[in-house]
């Protein structure tokens, strides 16, 4: 059984333009970085991701791979992915949460509030492994400072998910509370219990610094005006069949509606 979240029922005023070219550079660096090859892709995961012991001054990279300064791979490190599927579910999670979020602040103010979470991310994990040599890269912390300002903002939104189970395939209105609380309770149980190494992994601690750094931020990056914990816009846990998920974004079932299981 897996869920795989598709979109939510928030309607959007305008055009998310940095949502979407956040998510048409970070395809475009992961094209690049396949372009160098295997050794080529892994000295530019040294080069431009984040190494904790170097950002610290604890250690020094080679003299070829000090292309960006060490505080500036804080940025840089947003835009690498490790893989497809590392790739595929960061984007997949900014373009459903990203648009009403930057909806909310305006395009300027989105973007410095993504890369500051992706910055308070970064910082977090860091700090919790201050002497690792092992490089962080990805989009994940600052979109889950993204999936934090959503839940303040939309907590009570649906979610329309893909359930598989087995052969019994449907789509179902998940609450934003719900989908983004385990998310986010995941993340914590996840970093307590995988301990840190220098084997690499799943940054946990980026994820939760992120959330976190959402969360609070959206309070004065969000225009005025703007409520919080704002109601749904469709039935939660309504649930629909799988072709139902063709409809355009938007078409979840309107409050007090009811599909047929």
């Amino acid at each position: 059984m897996f869920f795989i979240p598709l979109y939510d029922d928030n309607p959007t005023r305008r055009t998310p333009v940095v949502t979407i070219a956040l998510i048409a550079l970070c395809i475009l660096v992961y094209g690049w970085q396949v372009s160098l090859g295997p050794r080529g892709g892994e000295l530019a995961v040294y080069a431009y991701g984040v190494v904790p012991a170097v950002l610290f001054g604890y250690a020094e990279l080679p003299d070829a791979l000090q292309v960006v300064p060490p505080w500036a791979t804080v940025v840089t490190s947003m835009f690498l992915h490790g893989g497809v599927l590392h790739l595929g579910g960061n984007m997949l999670y900014l373009w459903i949460f990203g648009n009403n979020v930057e909806d909310s602040m305006g395009r300027g103010r989105f973007l410095l509030f993504y890369l500051l979470c992706g910055t308070a991310a970064a910082l977090t994990q860091s700090l919790a492994s201050p002497l690792s040599e092992v490089p962080m890269l990805g989009a994940s912390g600052a979109i889950g400072g993204v999936l934090g300002a959503y839940l303040v903002l939309h907590p009570r939104a649906n979610v329309r998910v893909l359930m598989w189970i087995i052969v019994f395939v449907r789509l179902i209105n998940v609450p934003a509370l719900i989908v983004l609380g385990v998310w986010f309770l995941g993340q914590i149980l996840s970093g307590v219990a995988t301990p840190t190494s220098d084997e690499g992994g799943v940054a946990f601690w980026a994820h939760v610094g992120g959330f976190v750094a959402g969360a609070l931020l959206v309070f004065p990056f969000k225009r005025r005006g703007v409520e919080v914990l704002e109601p749904a816009h469709s039935t939660p846990f309504a649930v629909m069949p799988a072709s139902a998920a063709v409809k355009r974004r938007g078409s979840v079932p309107e409050a007090g509606s009811r599909w047929r299981r």
